[in-house]
This record gives structure tokens, sequence and C-alpha cells, in this order.
């Protein structure tokens, strides 16, 4: 769960909990900034997401791990933050702030429990489209290892991974490309897509965009979750392994180009290893 954050393990294995001059040295060039939520911050008035966009402040609680956990996010992929910032502020101005359109409710989602999947196996699309999990997590086991990356971005999802075991499901979106998923540059090239498919108001238009992926069932991620039962048994009876609703269906993942320097044999999707 926290693979991509690798860089910020001193933060979170630090004797003393991080202050708040800890996180801001380490945020990128024209980050906004951490500061503490008190009764003084809070005195504006403003809407945390507008505070964030009109004065570039993060209103951050002390001791709090879900805060602690959205500063490492921001630090971790500020782009698609800012992305996802701005639309929220740009909703709030059209229906104000005690009211939520569909598409902040997509944003939350994905803010809070979100996950970005590349993906250059298009038989995990189609178990994925059916949630034969069986088949995804079970049959198609080595194309998780082989064929697809898994990028962790909600702080929620991070902060319920540290009560194991629990069942976990997140909220994804979905990146296609022809080249290898794990090569060098496709991590921020994935990002950079899709901050401005977020910009645009190309995606997170709506909850229903959003597929759910129960991590829990991902091959290598987390097998205390499943207890004594076997992978097979899991994988039908777990409650976080739901059938899909009559009628439901996904939108179709973005598009990710294929450059030199993902790797020296583009495959187009469903030329599998």
């Amino acid at each position: 769960m926290f693979g991509d954050f690798e860089e910020y393990q001193s933060l979170l294995r630090s004797v003393e909990w991080p202050g708040l001059d800890d996180l801001n040295s380490l945020a990128h060039v024209g980050s906004p900034r951490f500061e503490a939520q008190t009764p003084a911050l809070l005195g504006d008035g403003l809407h945390y997401e507008a505070r964030i966009n009109l004065r570039g402040q993060i209103a951050t609680r002390r001791d709090n791990w879900h805060d602690l956990l959205n500063a490492l996010v921001w630090l971790r992929y500020p782009a698609l933050k800012q992305a996802l910032n701005a639309r929220q502020v740009a909703d709030i101005a059209t229906v104000g702030p005690r009211e939520r359109t569909r598409a902040q409710c997509a944003l939350t989602l994905f803010d809070e429990g979100g996950v970005i999947v590349v993906t250059n196996d298009d038989r995990l699309m189609e178990a994925w489209d059916r949630h034969d999990w069986s088949r995804l997590f079970g049959t198609l086991a080595a194309s998780w290892q082989n064929g697809a990356r898994v990028m962790v971005f909600g702080h929620a999802l991070l902060e319920h991974a540290l009560e194991p075991p629990r069942l976990l499901v997140a909220k994804a979106l979905v990146l296609t490309t022809p080249g290898d998923p794990r090569a060098p540059g496709v991590h921020d090239r994935a990002v950079a897509r899709l901050a401005a498919a977020i910009s645009g108001g190309t995606v997170l238009c709506d909850p229903q965009e959003l597929r759910p992926l129960p991590v829990s069932g991902l091959p290598g991620w987390d097998d205390t979750a499943r207890g004594e039962q076997s992978r097979d048994q899991f994988l039908s009876e777990a409650e976080c392994f739901r059938p899909r609703a009559d009628g439901r269906t996904y939108p179709a993942p973005l598009q990710l180009e294929y450059t030199s320097t993902d790797d020296d044999r583009p495959r187009m999707l469903g030329a599998h290893r």
C-alpha cells in the first residue's frame, strides 16, 4: 500500500510526530503549504478547498493520521491534488458550499479512496468489467505482477491500511498502455495524463465512473485479510468481492501512448506475455 511513498518513509517511522516544518520542507515549489488547523485559521470562514485554492493553505491537524497521510499524498502527487482542488472550487462557486454535485462526489471518492491502475493486459479489463474476481485475482494473478501497475492515491485508503486485517475496496481510474506499465517514466506520464483529464473535466464527473477494486485481493498485497480461508474461498465468499449490479458499466480507460523509454518490445493490448 505504501510502495509509492518510499521517499517519505522517514515521516512515517519517526519517533516524533512530523511537524508542519518537516512537511513543508518537502513540498514542491508552487504547492500549497501545510498550516495548523487552529481557530484562528478557520476564522476566515473559507471552505477547506477554497482556502487551499485562494490562500495556498492546507488546514492540517496535529498528531492526526488522516491529515498526515493527506500530506504525504500532496507531497507525492501535487499535480493530481491541485487538479482535484481546482475542480472542487469551481463546483463550489456554482452551487455553493452547502450543496454537492455528482462531480464533487466523484472527486471526493477518488481523493479519499482512489487508486490509479496502468495496464497493458486487456484480459484484466474484461474480467474486471464483469466483476469476475476469481479470474481477475486468481487465474490472472501473474498479470498483476507483469502487466499492471497499481498506485495508491487515496489518503483514507492508506489510513484504513494501518489497521489490518481489513477488507479494503478502492475506487480506481484506469489507463491502458501498449508498453510496459512498470517501465521507467510510465508512473510520471500516467500522473500527468490523469491530472490533465481531471483538470479538463473529462473524468470524475460522476461517481459511477469509478471502478471498485478490492485491493485486499491483489496478489501479493495482503494475505492477512483472508485469515484461514483458501484463496479461492476468499475470492468467492468475502464481502468485498461483490457481483456487478445489473446494468452497471464502466467508461473506457484513458489511453497512455507508448514511448521508446517504456521498453524495447511494444505490444498492443491483447498481445499477452
